[in-house]
């Protein structure tokens, strides 16, 4: 799954954790993943999702993606985290208390700052990133 982290810090570490808790507790109910362990179809969103997270040009002061002008996910992968956080997201209260409180507290709440200045110093329009 993931890497301890990886190459983010503080509150997108915290997302990066948080998104592959539900992944995991979404793969185990509803295709039979084993603990530590995700089925291919998973374990490619997760990898997906990672490289989306590390794309996102608000880096650290990075809405949720719920609020965020910039839709960088694929319409079909878009549609598999939602239906994977329907039904994980609930359950989170359960099995991962603490980092659904801070989902719900904290980042739920975070509201999309300014979009990232271009080049020549014009306000950057909302577009859909590279899917690849």
């Amino acid at each position: 799954m993931g890497d301890a982290g990886g190459p983010f810090r503080g509150r997108l570490r915290r997302e990066q954790r948080t998104f592959e808790a539900m992944l995991a507790l979404y793969c185990r109910d509803l295709h039979g993943g084993r603990r530590g362990a995700l089925c291919p179809e998973c374990e490619e969103l997760g990898a997906y999702a990672r490289e989306r997270l590390a794309r996102c040009p608000f880096g650290p002061a990075k809405p949720t993606c719920r609020h965020c002008p910039v839709h960088c996910y694929r319409p079909a992968m878009r549609e598999r985290v939602r239906a994977m956080m329907r039904h994980a997201g609930p359950r989170m209260l359960l099995h991962r208390p603490v980092l659904a409180l801070f989902h719900l507290l904290l980042d739920g709440r975070r509201t999309a700052p300014a979009l990232p200045r271009r080049r020549n110093g014009a306000a950057s329009t909302p577009r859909v990133l590279p899917s690849d």
